[in-house]
């Protein structure tokens, strides 16, 4: 929901880290690899019940995801990286509850699993929206450093973050949250249904 809104700051902040990095020769694909390999050491946490831990590894890999960002748009963006960075994030979103649901599966299992579906729904929403809006030529002016069209929503990115922190420093509420959150990822898909129904509707009738 404010995604557009931290972007500059996000640019401010990375961009002094993105240029030391990219004048010594690291790609932004490398990020990306690190960043995932920083989100399954987050995934590991949880199953662990390491809250503390598991939240940095949470946060270092959402640093590492713009970081990866910052570093393209100095050397360039790629097809592949656009694909890696987008690809790499929807499974790390998954693995964030499944952590939670293997630390405590008789109470966590099914809160997990219906975020799970919830995170389906917004990613596949967001993926095809994409696709289409891709395919007709349209941009996303509120996203242009964005290797993709970028369909926002109520839960984004950042939204979803503070999500993951509330639950790794509260994780005996976590069924609470994860069913909280749940309903606005749906409510979040349900919207980008009726916006996608409404724009590619054409001539249809």
């Amino acid at each position: 929901m404010i995604d557009a809104r931290i972007l500059p700051l996000q640019k401010a902040a990375l961009q002094p880290v993105a240029m030391f990095l990219a004048q010594r020769g690291v790609r932004a694909d490398q990020i990306s690899l690190i960043g995932f390999l920083v989100g399954l050491g987050a995934f590991a946490a949880l199953s662990l019940e390491y809250w503390l831990t598991a939240l940095f590894f949470v946060l270092a890999n959402r640093a590492l995801d713009g970081l990866d960002g910052a570093v393209a748009r100095i050397q360039g963006p790629t097809d592949r990286g656009a694909y890696l960075d987008i690809a790499l994030d929807m499974v790390f979103y998954a693995l964030i509850p499944l952590g939670f649901a293997i630390a405590a599966p008789e109470v966590n299992a099914l809160p997990a699993a219906v975020l799970i579906v919830s995170f389906v729904g917004t990613g596949s929403s967001f993926l095809a929206f994409s696709a289409i809006a891709a395919k007709l030529g349209r941009q996303a002016p509120e996203f242009p450093t964005k290797g993709i069209y970028y369909a926002g929503g109520l839960a984004e990115g950042f939204e979803t973050i503070v999500v993951f922190a509330v639950m790794c420093l509260l994780p005996a509420s976590f069924p609470d949250i994860a069913y909280g959150f749940a309903a606005l990822c749906g409510l979040t898909t349900l919207l980008r249904w009726r916006q996608a129904w409404v724009v590619f509707s054409g001539g249809a009738r």
